[in-house]
């Protein structure tokens, strides 16, 4: 039974995620002399888990970043915008030396994966940021339908 639970977890329910921060418990088991096979525990495992899970009203976590913006000061309103556009959040913004503005905010991972080449062509390549993991938020829930609906099962996977 635990070999299937610990599969099933491992390969994932909602598009392919692994299953993370769950206790399972076996209350009660019963075997058979002819229809006890190790794969018919693994099997009864993995289906118990995926419709307790299920009943669970299980998300999606996601990781976020904080990221330190540096760019132009002419170029602050567009950044700012760009953060909040990318379900992100402007934590504070301050002035530097040399008619530069530093922006610093918390974004999700996924919305800027390829920032770089972004923040280049709005700053016309004077603008740098550096970024660095802060915690794992829930997904919201359209985004999370919308990964859901994208999501594809492998063949192995299928059952």
């Amino acid at each position: 039974v635990d070999k299937g639970v610990q599969s099933i977890m491992k390969r994932g329910i909602i598009a392919g995620y692994p299953v993370v921060d769950v206790k399972v418990s076996l209350v009660d088991g019963k075997t058979h002399p002819v229809d006890s096979k190790d794969i018919a525990f693994q099997v009864a495992g993995r289906e118990a888990f995926k419709k307790a899970f299920m009943m669970a009203k299980p998300i999606l976590l996601e990781p976020i970043v904080t990221i330190d913006v540096t760019v132009p000061a002419a170029n602050v309103g567009d950044i700012t915008r760009d953060i909040s556009g990318k379900r992100g959040q402007v934590l504070g913004q301050e002035m530097l030396p040399g008619d530069m503005a530093s922006i610093r905010g918390q974004v999700p991972l996924a919305e800027v994966a390829n920032y770089g080449s972004q923040l280049k062509s709005v700053t016309g390549g004077q603008g740098s940021f550096v970024m660095e993991f802060s915690h794992y938020d829930m997904v919201p829930p359209n985004v999370q339908q919308q990964i859901m609906a994208n999501y594809k099962a492998k063949p192995e996977e299928e059952e």
